[in-house]
């Protein structure tokens, strides 16, 4: 396309300032053009920190507005339906955060409505962009693990026991640990291993969290903070996925415990968030050794982003953006896409069927 990739923010919260603003500051192919968010207050804050672009409460006025091309969505997971479909009705291409619905069906509408107007769609499954997991993937697809027989994953976090606001409703939520944090894992399981074709999962709902951080009363939490599956992949492989956030002790610096490895017939890798340019190896007969992930493996090539500046369990993040950029400039599709977000939304629902029912469970795949 000619010219810059105009982006609209839609939800100016965290995650937009944390990960998606600035990979598109980096990126000389792409520009913020328009921010939306129902938060007044907070469009004025982000207008004086991201420059002065144009800012509105209603995400239907960026779906319908000719001079923006691209949204990223932020928002509330409930949300994430009836604004995706607006934006692709608007010929937007869009990226949305995980999960994409509150379950598979949703997740499958917003994929049929990006796929059906041709426009490029991803999931931000940040994770995927991290050097070790990109290392890792290669190592696994190279061979050289040998045969992928195992997959498995932590990810463990020490966060306080009280309100998570919205996010502790199914209504709102849809899940709690499950959709917010142990879908990542789905993911880039499903990415090294292939797809999931049957889980046995539970989940458990430990912290009340029926008061907020001020100490004042809420409604008490609906999701589960604790969440697990046992899976068969249809390469051969298995694995086992845990996560919580009650593991006390497990801070480190707000990053939490994330780890995910490969047991294959001829080696093992290892990576882990706090270390994202390193990777652990071993081969049979030795311990896991750490090693440096080779510098083509710490950014994609021809992502302007300078693998050796920043903190190296954020920096990785803002490939998200380049990735999406690159997908709309190139006309080909984005990875992860949408197909790759229901395929995941998919996992998280039978893991909550499969609780219900106290049984394994066969993962629908049919995004129609």
């Amino acid at each position: 396309m000619a010219g810059k990739v105009r982006i609209a923010i839609i939800g100016a919260g965290a995650v937009a300032d944390y990960h998606h603003v600035p990979g598109i500051m980096l990126d000389p192919r792409a520009e913020l053009v328009a921010i939306c968010d129902p938060n007044e207050k907070l469009l004025a804050e982000r207008q004086a920190k991201w420059g002065p672009v144009k800012a509105t409460t209603k995400y239907e006025e960026i779906a319908a507005d000719p001079e923006i091309d691209a949204v990223i969505i932020c928002t509330p997971n409930f949300t994430h339906l009836p604004i995706t479909l607006a934006c692709a009705a608007g010929n937007k291409h869009v990226m949305c955060e995980k999960p994409l619905g509150l379950n598979f069906d949703e997740s499958a509408q917003m994929f049929r409505a990006a796929r059906d107007r041709n426009l490029r769609h991803m999931t931000a499954f940040t994770y995927r962009f991290a050097p070790s997991m990109r290392y890792l993937r290669h190592l696994v697809y190279s061979g050289g693990l040998g045969t992928p027989r195992h997959f498995r994953s932590q990810r463990f976090l020490d966060w306080p026991e009280t309100s998570w606001g919205w996010r502790q409703y199914k209504k709102l939520a849809g899940a709690g640990d499950l959709f917010d944090m142990t879908i990542h894992r789905i993911d880039y399981a499903q990415d090294l291993m292939g797809q999931m074709l049957a889980i046995c999962g539970a989940v458990a709902t430990y912290a009340p969290r029926d008061k907020n951080p001020d100490g004042t009363p809420c409604a008490p939490s609906e999701v589960d903070d604790w969440s697990a599956l046992i899976c068969q992949f249809d390469r051969g492989g298995v694995g086992v996925l845990e996560g919580s956030t009650l593991m006390k002790g497990y801070h480190y610096e707000g990053f939490g415990h994330d780890w995910a490895e490969v047991n294959g017939s001829e080696g093992t890798a290892v990576y882990q968030l706090k270390e994202p340019n390193t990777i652990l190896v071993g081969k049979q007969g030795q311990s896991l050794q750490k090693i440096e992930v080779p510098d083509e493996f710490l950014a994609p090539a021809g992502s302007p982003r300078d693998p050796k500046v920043g903190v190296p369990s954020t920096v990785f993040r803002y490939d998200l953006v380049w990735e999406f950029v690159s997908a709309i400039v190139e006309g080909r599709d984005c990875i992860p896409g949408f197909d790759h977000g229901a395929s995941a939304q998919a996992v998280a629902d039978s893991v909550l069927e499969s609780f219900d029912k106290k049984s394994w469970i066969n993962v629908p795949q049919d995004l129609g």
